[in-house]
């Protein structure tokens, strides 16, 4: 894909974050659409392009009217709108379609209308992981955390220090679900979930959503914000018995995405501004870090302990609070590029002063799936 051909034009989250119990899922979807549309400046007859994850793409154009030429239903777990981006992106480029809303919301807190999620019976995680009592992120994290640990030096006071420099970036954010100021301490004293996380190390769980609108560059000059150009964008999947058994040394989607975005790019980590990365639990900033070639994985603990990510740092990482004290619906991804949209348009809570690069990493499937999108506010 060609750089800076295709920019972000609406962004917006549903108009309430946190507990919504009087919504469903699906209204949540079209509360974040109808005020991303009204961000854009348009009219629902103006979308041809949809992307949603969980729910359907069928089930959005159905509920909101309209009557798309290209659609987009990629799963992949919470970096899946990432992905959206680049499918969207390229459908843009290639003329099949002008306009594309890219749809995200979760009631995961209230579980109103939420749709189950399984894991088939013959699938390989149906067979092999989960008769093991292998199931979810709690207990699928934790081994190849603490083999990340003991292989790169990485310590427990600074996997809690990612949690303490989070909640700083939250405090500066009205929309936030948790803003007190927190210790190292606090972290390790806090109640323990599955060694070595404890509840601070632990995403939240709340109900909410997002949605952006993407139209060609050409384009995107007549609408009434400032303009956010896709400058790279990467992605990659693997099976999650693999990139479980490689987590302590990576991931090898997350070695493909975030490459090949930065080549797409054209630029060198010296170029970045701001970073997002998805952070389900305290260490995905450190391997994110790690896996986009910032730093090697054993100067990752140090670099945030040393408070170069914090306010003020030399590279602002999860300036919103992230997953660990912004919110957290269930799949994050979408949050993650709403903030650097808001960083990249200069309106952030927390705005990084004069940033023009921002990156935004996502996970998916226990680390079977991984999105990177460069994104820049020149042209």
């Amino acid at each position: 894909m060609r750089k800076k051909q295709v920019a972000i034009v609406g962004a917006a989250e549903t108009t309430e974050l946190g507990v919504i119990p009087n919504m469903s899922q699906i209204q949540l979807h079209a509360d974040a659409a109808l005020n991303a549309i009204a961000d854009a400046g348009l009219k629902l007859s103006d979308i041809d392009g949809i992307a949603t994850a969980v729910e359907t793409p069928q089930q959005i154009a159905h509920y909101l009217g309209i009557t798309p030429t290209w659609v987009d239903g990629t799963s992949v777990g919470g970096c899946s709108f990432m992905l959206h981006v680049r499918h969207a992106a390229a459908a843009i480029e290639a003329g099949l379609c002008k306009t594309v809303l890219i749809t995200h919301a979760e009631s995961g807190k209230s579980m109103i209308g939420k749709l189950p999620r399984s894991i088939p019976a013959d699938s390989l995680q149906g067979q092999f992981e989960a008769p093991f009592g292998v199931y979810g992120p709690p207990s699928m994290f934790p081994i190849p955390v603490l083999r990340f640990m003991k292989t790169y030096g990485i310590t427990h006071e600074q996997l809690a220090m990612v949690a303490v420099v989070q909640r700083e970036w939250a405090a500066k954010n009205p929309r936030a679900m948790m803003k007190e100021p927190i210790t190292v301490a606090d972290v390790l004293n806090s109640r323990m979930i599955a060694y070595p996380f404890r509840l601070l190390q632990c995403c939240l769980v709340t109900d909410g959503g997002g949605a952006l609108i993407l139209t060609s560059a050409d384009r995107a000059k007549d609408f009434p914000n400032k303009p956010v150009y896709i400058l790279g964008t990467g992605e990659s999947v693997e099976t999650p018995m693999v990139s479980q058994m490689e987590t302590f040394n990576s991931s090898r989607a997350f070695k493909v995405a975030g490459p090949t975005a930065f080549k797409e790019a054209g630029i060198a980590h010296k170029d970045v501004d701001h970073v997002m990365i998805y952070d389900a639990f305290a260490h995905l900033p450190l391997y994110g870090l790690g896996d986009l070639g910032f730093m090697p994985h054993e100067e990752t603990g140090k670099f945030i302990a040393d408070g170069h990510t914090r306010p003020g740092g030399k590279l602002p990482l999860n300036t919103n609070g992230g997953g660990l004290s912004y919110m957290h619906s269930g799949m994050y991804g979408m949050y993650a590029l709403q903030e650097s949209v808001r960083q990249m348009r200069g309106i952030a809570p927390a705005q990084v002063p004069n940033a023009k690069i921002s990156v935004c990493h996502g996970v998916g499937g226990m680390f079977a799936a991984s999105g990177t999108i460069i994104f820049t506010n020149e042209r």
